[in-house]
């Protein structure tokens, strides 16, 4: 799983913070997401409800193949 953030699109509500802190996290600046990291294998699922609670569509999953 790959996880991208477009800032262009972002409107900081902040869901996908609340759902999943330990990947993302909001600038102090302005409030978009910021990635602080792909998230590992235990993490899959939190980091799928944050890409569905994003009111703007600005997180994606990619799934990758091994």
């Amino acid at each position: 799983m790959r996880i991208n953030v477009d800032r262009d699109i972002c409107c900081g509500a902040g869901m996908c913070v609340l759902t999943a802190p330990d990947i993302f996290d909001q600038s102090e600046e302005d409030g978009l997401v910021v990635l602080l990291r792909q998230p590992e294998a235990a993490e899959a699922d939190a980091a799928r409800e944050a890409t569905q609670l994003c009111p703007s569509g600005a997180i994606s999953v990619a799934d990758e193949e091994d």
